[in-house]
């Protein structure tokens, strides 16, 4: 018998497998060979993701001519070999091994977590190893239980050494490794060290057996009694494939398998945060505020009832206009649609905006008109294809971690060249070929130089022709010296960085917050988009151009025509206002609404008189807190619509419980505009519903002849497909009818650069907050999980100014702007220049947005001991 394959002599190789022979590559294994004939060769070492071990050697096979068993994982195959992979003699030493592994394996099955989905129990299974010909005196090692999120029992481990893999060559750490050696080999930390960790959770998942377990999964439940559903993950815009394990409706667990999208790799939060899914804070029935200003709780048909008709009072006193709504990034596709249709056909108002409008969807409007495409412009897989990647203003573990695994690979796998500009040191750094650290700020005059010393070194390709000019022509009018002065980077350096980045002509380009929110935000971006051109990132032979959010949807939001300028799919209100409002049976205003503060000035002038906020905290996310405060107060109603009583929540005249993406059907589109299905996993908390059900019902309640009333998901479906001309009725995976378009007709423009000259200074310290590794959001402030790990901010300050200052790690220090202060603990950093200040953006508490008069960064702050 013969399996076909490639027939290439020069690539591939034939060999015979139990009596069948297989062509397969040159420098694939034995097991990889066996599985082309699905042959299955036992395993406990072995992972497809990481490099191989041959430490179990279970995987044993029998070579024609060789004297020895040979590991099968590691054993690459050759040209004409034959190859036994079962037969008496294999089965017996396979049951040694197993035997002589089980010797110093305790035998606590009743009491282990991986009991019923042990592998190392499932291969003595199979092997029928049902007794012990060894025996030895059982020293029991100490269990590690000081690990935040995670235990290890290193009684119970095979040293596999999957885990250590994962960490290293996945995740791009060295939190575990081999200590000691023959019998006192275990997986721990380096000798005498706490765990430094990012505590992704990756190494469980890798585990054949429960030596590393998790801690808050511990007990609660066996394996088989939990009820398993496949789901997209809710946090960052990664998109990644997860699995919520639900018993009594409750979330207890999420994992991910290797066979999805994103291999099986989470990050803290995909795998950890799922706590705020069962945060005793959750809301869990209606409220509406008192006479006395007490909320308290109501029934749904009061509090629907109220909204509607104080709602529609005021669009009807006062006109559409005097309505606005705040949309979400972390709700589904199809809530922000009938988010946005619900404003415009049952209240007549164009008014809507989002947290995108502080940097993501300005970013998207220049990409859109340089590419004719917003979000990234291939998969985010592409990247590990990728020869040359540059990442610009973005710690990509804390803004997507999905994308940070794939950089990993392509440098590691691929020996990608990587270039890291920005003005901060990450994780990352330890795989970079170039770090172009450049003042808080510069990052308009960093890409530009970029863009500058590629023309410089003759290597931006030709695929734009004359189009190129007005850059160049932009860019021979700032000297290397110039950019230089105000970045802090040298010609030499951002030359070479160029070269670097025209590396086996496939160059992929990823910019992230501090590019987005850049004080000069409109040249850094282009500055960044440009160089995708120059580079030829965006071509069909290059491997994409990708902006980073932090939230899970701000992508499918913006799609789905949550801003003011456009209506879903990007349409104008000249072109489609007609079509959108015909479909809708209302009428579509049809120019353009306010936006985020545009409505905030319209609420302080009486304008705007009601406000419809949904899964957002403008109190939280908003620049100069005291004056959002100030306007929130001042409207005649205030509707939120939230899983948490946010400090907006709390100054709201009604409140609805909404359920988060566990607890509801939808789908989310990731930042690299890959469509993905979900349906409910668990139970919603208490009476709360989802967005969708409570949009549909305050539309119902307002517009009744309205299409919106009541409508089945495929008519829905239908409905955005045909509308925003955004997606196919055919999608690439199970479940729904929206399958993205990927279809660029535009053609690419280059746009020249004029980088603004950096203001002086009104104090001496530069302040950027934002995003960090162990939170997304605020939402994961709600989980104990994630709080175990980092549990309040803090402010991060380079070694040196805090040496100037006299104040160690821990000591508290008051930031001080022009529009507040705020009291946080000292955090001595290398990751910083001098006069560079870093604060996580998650924490409620803290306030942190007090100090800031705009959505841009840096912000100039003082500081000072407390």
């Amino acid at each position: 018998m013969t399996h076909t394959g490639p027939s290439d002599k020069s690539t591939t190789a034939t060999l015979t497998i139990d009596g069948t022979q297989v062509t397969v590559p040159v420098g694939a294994t034995i097991l990889e060979a066996a599985a082309e004939l699905g042959i299955k060769i036992p395993t406990l070492c072995w992972l497809k993701k990481v490099s191989t071990t041959g430490a179990c050697r279970i995987c044993i096979v029998k070579v024609e001519g060789v004297e020895r068993f040979m590991t099968a994982c590691n054993t690459p195959i050759k040209d004409g070999i034959s190859v036994i992979t079962t037969s008496p003699e294999l089965e017996s030493a396979r049951k040694k091994t197993l035997e002589l592994m089980l010797v110093n394996h305790p035998l606590d099955c009743p009491i282990c977590d991986a009991a019923g989905e042990c592998d190392l129990q499932d291969t003595c299974f199979s092997l029928k190893v049902d007794k012990n010909s060894y025996g030895a005196d059982l020293e029991r090692l100490p269990i590690r239980y000081d690990w935040k999120l995670l235990e290890s029992d290193p009684n119970r481990c095979i040293l596999c050494e999957k885990c250590v893999k994962v960490c290293r060559e996945v995740v791009g750490r060295e939190a575990i490794e081999v200590v000691d050696r023959g019998d006192n080999t275990i997986i721990d930390t380096k000798t005498g060290q706490p765990l430094d960790c990012d505590f992704c959770g990756n190494c469980i998942g890798a585990c054949p057996t429960g030596t590393l377990i998790s801690r808050p999964f511990k007990f609660r439940g066996r394996p088989w009694t939990f009820e398993v559903t496949k789901s997209i993950c809710a946090f960052c815009s990664s998109g990644c494939e997860i699995e919520y394990h639900t018993l009594h409706g409750r979330v207890e667990r999420v994992s991910s398998s290797d066979d999805g999208y994103n291999k099986g790799n989470l990050c803290i939060n995909g795998r950890f945060g799922y706590a705020a899914c069962n945060s005793p804070d959750r809301i869990t029935a209606p409220m509406i505020k008192d006479g006395s200003g007490k909320l308290s709780n109501v029934s749904w048909d009061q509090a629907l009832g109220a909204a509607a008709g104080r709602l529609k009072d005021i669009a009807t006193l006062s006109g559409g206009s005097a309505v606005a709504g705040i949309g979400s990034p972390r709700v589904t596709n199809e809530e922000s649609y009938l988010f946005q249709k619900f404003l415009r056909g049952a209240l007549g108002s164009n008014n809507i905006d989002s947290e995108a409008r502080l940097g993501y969807l300005p970013s998207q409007v220049i990409q859109w008109e340089m590419l004719g495409y917003s979000g990234g412009t291939s998969g985010m897989d592409a990247i590990e294809k990728a020869t040359a990647i540059v990442v610009i203003g973005a710690d990509l573990k804390a803004e997507s971690a999905g994308f940070a695994y794939r950089v990993i690979q392509a440098a590691t796998k691929n020996d990608a060249k990587l270039v890291l500009a920005g003005s901060r040191v990450s994780s990352m750094n330890k795989f970079a070929n170039a770090f172009l650290q450049c003042r808080p700020g510069t990052e308009s005059w960093l890409a530009a130089g970029l863009c500058k010393a590629v023309f410089a070194e003759g290597l931006a390709t030709a695929e734009n022709g004359n189009r190129q000019d007005g850059l160049k022509s932009s860019l021979d009018a700032l000297s290397f010296e110039r950019i230089t002065e105000i970045s802090g980077i040298s010609e030499t350096e951002l030359r070479e960085a160029a070269t670097l980045l025209s590396s086996g002509g496939r160059t992929a380009v990823i910019y992230g917050a501090d590019v987005i929110r850049s004080i000069d935000s409109r040249n850094s971006v282009a500055g960044a988009v440009n160089l995708a051109l120059l580079t030829g990132a965006v071509t069909e032979t290059g491997a994409g151009i990708y902006p980073l959010d932090e939230k899970n949807n701000t992508q499918g939001m913006l799609d789905m025509g949550v801003c003011p300028e456009y209506l879903p799919g990007y349409h104008t209100y000249e072109h489609a206002a007609a079509t959108f409002g015909s479909a809708w049976k209302s009428s579509v205003p049809a120019i353009p609404g306010k936006d985020l503060f545009q409505i905030v000035d319209a609420i302080e002038s009486g304008q705007i008189k009601a406000l419809y906020v949904m899964g957002s905290d403008p109190l939280h996310f908003m620049p100069n807190r005291t004056r959002i405060t100030a306007a929130l107060q001042k409207l005649e109603l205030l509707v939120v619509q939230d899983l948490f009583l946010t400090d907006t929540a709390q100054l709201a005249h009604i409140v609805l419980p909404a359920t988060t993406g566990a607890e509801k059907s939808g789908s989310f589109t990731a930042i690299d505009n890959r469509v993905q299905c979900f349906t409910a996993a668990a139970k919603p908390a208490g009476h709360s519903r989802s967005d969708a059900d409570i949009l549909t019902a305050l539309h119902r309640l307002i517009a009744p002849n309205a299409i919106g009333g009541s409508q089945t998901t495929d008519a829905l479906h239908h409905e955005i497909t045909s509308l925003t001309g955004l997606y196919s009725e055919v999608c690439d995976h199970d479940g729904c009818r929206m399958g993205r378009i990927k279809n660029r007709t535009a053609a690419f423009v280059c746009r020249p650069l004029a980088p603004l000259a950096p203001l002086p200074a009104t104090r001496p310290f530069a302040l950027t907050i934002g995003p960090v590794l162990h939170h997304n959001g605020s939402m994961t402030t709600r989980s104990e999980n994630n709080l175990l790990v980092e549990g309040e901010a803090y402010v991060e300050l380079s070694c040196e100014d805090a040496a100037s200052i006299g104040i160690s790690a821990g000591e508290v220090l008051t930031v001080t702007s022009d529009t507040g202060s705020v009291s946080l603990k000292a955090r001595p950093s290398e990751q910083l220049r001098q006069g560079a200040l870093f604060v996580p953006a998650h924490f409620r508490g803290a306030a942190v947005n007090s100090l800031t008069g705009s959505a841009s960064f840096p912000q100039h702050v003082s500081l000072s001991k407390a």
